[in-house]
């Protein structure tokens, strides 16, 4: 029939309440029936006759678990009225058909096989859940273990290569040794790819404090003004070796001195260009002749302090 919800339900579950028990065994409300011994009816003939009769509504389905299902069935619990009064509504007097031996209310009306069976499903759910637990705890530690057994192998191997410096025989950190080796193609070999870091120092500023070896011309020489190879004052460049043997002609060299033997052939170029273009030289005496067209000037890599006068 229909509830007050407009849902369809059983009767029964329209005038009472009941829990909802377990997915598939769902009972009916149970019954109770209360004897009392009057007049020449007895309840121990009346009793199992009516369990009879009845068995269609109670008589549950047994599981091999070791208990049974009562969906749909009907608790039919008695008790004498005389055994009520002695042991109280707690007491073990509560007899439900199908059953062997007498209950108090509560397991009389329930399914206490059911839940003893229930609860050691769920304790050997546990155990399972543990002992799955603790084999996946075990592989992964032995994962664990065989991946540190090859870390550690790779280490040793790796220990092995590691090259070692040819000064001092330090070996090379992780840094040092992926900074003097080649990677790809367009990267540079550094520049001493056998030394740590500290010897590499010592060997760069070795270097640079040696000077560099004089040409073939420097050495025929006893006296030199510049007796390593200049830079020029202006822009700072290195002098080729025409240029530093041109401002060397000092001394009992017969051929004429170097007007500016502190600059670059560019830089002296550059600074007579400035000089003529700030004073000309007029010659009054000497007839007029075509004038060839003025190199320009060309710009100067540094401002220094002749650039003044082209202003």
């Amino acid at each position: 029939m229909k509830d007050t919800d407009g849902r369809e339900r059983p009767m029964w579950r329209t005038r009472w309440d009941a829990p909802a028990g377990w997915p598939g065994d769902v009972p009916h409300p149970p019954v109770l029936l209360v004897f009392n011994k009057l007049g020449e009816r007895n309840p121990n003939i009346t009793i199992p006759r009516l369990q009879e009769l009845t068995r269609h509504l109670w008589k549950g389905e047994w599981q091999r678990e070791g208990y049974h299902l009562y969906d749909g069935k009907i608790p039919i619990v008695a008790v004498g009225l005389r055994n009520l009064r002695e042991h109280g509504p707690t007491g073990p007097v509560f007899f439900r058909f199908g059953r062997d031996r007498p209950q108090p209310l509560l397991e009389a009306i329930g399914n206490p096989r059911r839940e003893v069976a229930d609860a050691r499903e769920a304790e050997e759910w546990r155990v399972r859940q543990e002992e799955h637990r603790a084999q996946l705890r075990k592989a992964a530690q032995e994962q664990a273990a065989k991946k540190a057994v090859e870390a550690a192998r790779e280490a040793a191997q790796r220990e092995v290569r590691r090259p070692a410096c040819a000064g001092c025989g330090s070996r090379f950190t992780d840094e040092r040794w992926e900074a003097a080796e080649e990677t790809d193609w367009g990267r540079l070999i550094d520049t001493h790819p056998t030394l740590c870091e500290s010897c590499k120092h010592e060997a760069v500023a070795a270097r640079q404090e040696q000077p560099e070896p004089l040409p073939a011309w420097a050495q025929q020489k006893r006296f030199l003004r510049f007796t390593r190879r200049p830079r020029c004052t202006e822009c700072r460049a290195a002098f080729t070796d025409e240029r530093w043997q041109a401002v060397e002609r000092t001394g009992w060299d017969p051929l004429p001195q170097e007007r500016h033997p502190t600059l670059c052939q560019t830089c002296t170029q550059e600074y007579d260009d400035s000089i003529n273009n700030a004073w000309p030289v007029r010659r009054t005496h000497e007839p007029p002749q075509e004038q060839p067209e003025p190199k320009p000037v060309p710009k100067p890599k540094t401002g220094g302090w002749f650039s003044r006068l082209r202003s």
